[in-house]
């Protein structure tokens, strides 16, 4: 009989690409996982695994049996949402995953109902980059997590995963105010109209790696030009700042403008006031999903979650505020 927690340490190989960084996220040692390994070979009876040098990659079986592991773990996902379900009341941590801008904006008042409606369930909030949400789910270090995708920067399909859609965000380039009588660029004849007209001013993008900052290059890309990269920040409040202080332009998300917006009607029509900072309205967006493991979405705790994040979506963020673009 296959080994369910060694299966698990197959499929984290099939995604992660070596020993190391399967033991590093599962708190194990290589050694420990090299030898989990060789026990499944032998319980499956054939060779799972060819070792180049110091790496390893999956046979063709080790691949066929990785799909059967995604299939048996998410049936195991299952059993526990109806065992969960047949409980009297939640109870338990539940462990969230949520970027920076939605755990301000979104998820305390998420917690408020959630703590209202099963106080016995501890939700435990860790903020986590989009990009490592999968690998923390699928290691079970994350119940639930909030992820987010952009028009030049879509989500790739994750698999083990599901996700349901939670909110839309405008896009807005952000500028230092520039003198009185300046007119914004002129949107219908493109997002490209507003980002050339700052092709060679210095930008403000997230750090490498995320996907806020391939959001912003290949925005740019796409306008036909590279940024001339100046400052690399992650939080939103933080970049506003510095655009403010005639540091660069940026481009900033709906939720990132938020926290930083002063009462009052912006620049330009149905934008957000940032004091020393003009929004235009880019044609793009960013959408926010509900993400979990394939099978955890009837689970009841994960399910309570997700229907107090929706709740607490101000209503022009639902799905259904605007139409696709």
């Amino acid at each position: 009989m296959l080994d369910v927690r060694r299966l698990r340490l197959l499929r984290e190989l099939a995604r992660r690409g070596t020993i190391a960084a399967v033991a590093e996220a599962l708190a194990f040692s290589p050694s420990a996982v090299s030898q989990q390994l060789s026990v499944l070979e032998r319980e499956a009876g054939l060779p799972l695994l060819e070792r180049t040098g110091r790496r390893v990659r999956l046979t063709p079986a080790g691949q066929h049996l990785v799909g059967h592991a995604e299939a048996v773990l998410e049936r195991l996902e299952r059993a526990e949402a109806d065992l969960a379900e047949a409980r009297d009341g939640l109870a338990g941590a539940l462990r969230v995953g949520a970027f920076p801008t939605a755990t301000r904006a979104i998820v305390p008042a998420a917690l408020v109902t959630l703590a209202r409606r099963h106080p016995a369930l501890e939700a435990m909030v860790s903020e986590t980059d989009p990009a490592a949400v999968a690998h923390a789910l699928r290691a079970g270090d994350l119940d639930v997590a909030l992820v987010h995708e952009y028009d030049f920067v879509p989500a790739p399909v994750e698999p083990g995963l599901e996700t349901e859609p939670l909110c839309r965000e405008a896009m807005y380039l952000a500028e230092p105010t520039p003198p009185p009588g300046s007119a914004a660029p002129d949107l219908a004849l493109g997002q490209g109209v507003a980002l050339r007209a700052h092709r060679d001013a210095p930008w403000i993008t997230a750090t490498p790696g995320t996907l806020c900052h391939a959001m912003t290059v290949r925005a740019c890309q796409a306008a036909g030009f590279s940024p001339r990269e100046r400052h690399r920040v992650d939080e939103f409040a933080t970049v506003l700042a510095l655009v403010a202080a005639g540091q660069g332009v940026a481009v900033v998300p709906q939720l990132g403008v938020a926290g930083s917006a002063a009462p009052g009607a912006g620049a330009e029509a149905g934008a957000p006031r940032v004091p020393g900072v003009r929004l235009t309205r880019l044609p793009m967006e960013r959408r926010t999903k509900i993400a979990f493991r394939s099978g955890a979405a009837a689970h009841p705790a994960v399910a309570a979650f997700a229907a107090a994040l929706r709740e607490a979506v101000p209503p022009e963020l639902a799905p259904s505020a605007r139409p696709e673009t």
